[in-house]
């Protein structure tokens, strides 16, 4: 029996996994993390995330093929294919800081795997990495081998949280990349012959280790640069009285671009697109191609200006000031069906309220009261280190309060802010929400959901991004 051990039990991790043991009953697949909390989770009806569909597909190989442990030596040694899906955080101090990934997880994960092993074993990178960390982690793995034989393989993950167990199921491409030696050929196909048990094998793509590795910051790189280019479109069209939703749609019937990834919003969320293209621009920099990097660069500007025009939309049209006035926030994950709050644009949009004094009553129907104030007072990038190296009791922002339902939220409340695209949010009863509102009422919409025309005549101002301005927004600055 083909046995494989998965580092990690995360957002990857887990139901990477848990698909390959459903669909490989006859592999024996463990899931290991030194996080004990966590494994119990797993092990649990209470899993410790949320993704559709994940449930049912954990419930039918948990404890057939399907195993998770804090045993983490154990299953490795055991193992015939290791994946390593831990953290690769964006560096907060040193060489490269605030761009560069730190491998500090990855490579005492490689360390680990050196130690215990007693049998040769592919070693699988599924965290997104920079190029070129495959020959780090080989020459770490060689270097304390013992004797024993390590191929290393890049096999990144093109998940969407929210549908990841429909893009597992069902993925665009698989790609796996490995040496161009006769061992690493038999690798790769030890790989692709488990993918196989339910991808079609023209779906399953075998290229170098250096080009997997960079095809996943590639494609992300270009899919965060999409909506960069919409929001950036989104403000001309505020300037000019167009309308993004009709452009982005006109744009999107051109069969070269697609209409995917043009929907208008706050900006990008997610635990991927900003760090990637930071690892990409660091990468490019340190090759000596300046301008590259530069071009990836402006990509995160244009999203960081979109929140900022954002909070500024709100302070300027509720007269330049709201300091004590209660702001509903509904919706803190970085996208719906998710609980994932990871860069979501929601963090920088309340901090900007919260510079400005505002007390927010937020909402959402998968994020905690105890993540949302440990994501408002959390620094950047301390959010992708492990759960047990961040703050543990996140001091209680007095100026945030968390509620149960979106009702509670908007009532008293001066404006509402819409930060997650949540499809709840479309039918609320805005006539309830607008009777019980201090006036004038604002409706903020940072996701273009609801229907603009019919809250205007319950008698809200709204302002909804790159839609043409309300009366009230026209003489406004969108930026201070």
């Amino acid at each position: 029996m083909v046995k494989i051990c998965c580092i990690g039990a995360g957002y990857v991790g887990g139901p990477t996994m848990a698909v390959i043991a459903l669909k490989c009953p006859e592999i024996q697949v463990a899931v290991v993390d030194i996080s004990v909390p966590r494994i119990s989770a797993w092990n649990s009806d209470a899993l410790p995330i949320y993704e559709p569909g994940l449930d049912e597909v954990v419930k039918k190989c948990r404890g057939k093929n399907l195993f998770f442990s804090s045993d983490v030596e154990k299953h490795v040694s055991e193992a015939d294919i290791v994946f390593v899906s831990v953290n690769t955080p964006t560096k907060t101090q040193g060489l490269g800081a605030g761009k560069a990934a730190d491998l500090t997880y990855w490579e005492s994960a490689a360390r680990m795997i050196a130690d215990v092993s007693k049998s040769n074993k592919i070693v699988v990178e599924k965290s997104t990495v920079p190029v070129k960390t495959a020959e780090a982690i080989e020459k770490i793995l060689t270097h304390n081998s013992k004797g024993i034989n390590f191929q290393i393989l890049s096999n990144p993950e093109f998940l969407a949280e929210g549908t990841a167990i429909q893009d597992l199921f069902e993925p665009d491409r698989v790609l796996i990349g490995g040496r161009e030696t006769p061992e690493g050929q038999k690798a790769i196909k030890a790989l692709r012959d488990v993918y196989a048990h339910w991808v079609p094998m023209d779906r399953i793509i075998c290229t170098n280790l250096w080009s997997a590795e960079l095809s996943k910051l590639a494609a992300n790189a270009f899919l965060a640069q999409r909506i960069s280019s919409v929001n950036a479109m989104s403000a001309l069209c505020e300037a000019t009285g167009a309308d993004v939703s009709q452009v982005s749609h006109a744009v999107g019937k051109d069969t070269r671009i697609g209409p995917k990834f043009l929907n208008a919003s706050v900006g990008f969320g997610g635990s991927c697109f900003q760090k990637d293209i930071l690892n990409l621009v660091y990468i490019c920099e340190c090759n000596g191609l300046p301008e590259v990097a530069n071009y990836w660069k402006q990509v995160i500007k244009v999203n960081d200006y979109q929140k900022t025009r954002f909070v500024n939309r709100i302070v300027s049209s509720m007269f330049n000031t709201v300091s004590g006035k209660k702001i509903a926030i509904l919706g803190f994950a970085f996208k719906k069906d998710t609980g994932d709050t990871r860069e979501t644009p929601a963090i920088d949009v309340c901090k900007g309220l919260l510079g400005d004094k505002a007390m927010l009553s937020i909402y959402d129907p998968q994020v905690s009261e105890e993540q949302i104030q440990r994501d408002l007072s959390m620094n950047k990038f301390d959010w992708d280190h492990p759960v047990h190296l961040q703050p543990t009791s996140p001091s209680s922002m007095k100026q945030v309060s968390v509620v149960w339902d979106a009702y509670a939220a908007t009532k008293d409340a001066h404006g509402i802010c819409i930060l997650t695209e949540w499809d709840e949010f479309k039918t609320l009863d805005y006539q309830k929400i607008y009777d019980n509102m201090q006036k004038p009422a604002f409706v903020f919409d940072g996701r273009n959901i609801v229907d603009v025309a019919k809250l205007r005549d319950i008698g809200f101002i709204v302002y909804s991004i790159g839609k043409p301005l309300d009366e009230w927004l026209k003489d406004m600055p969108a930026v201070a």
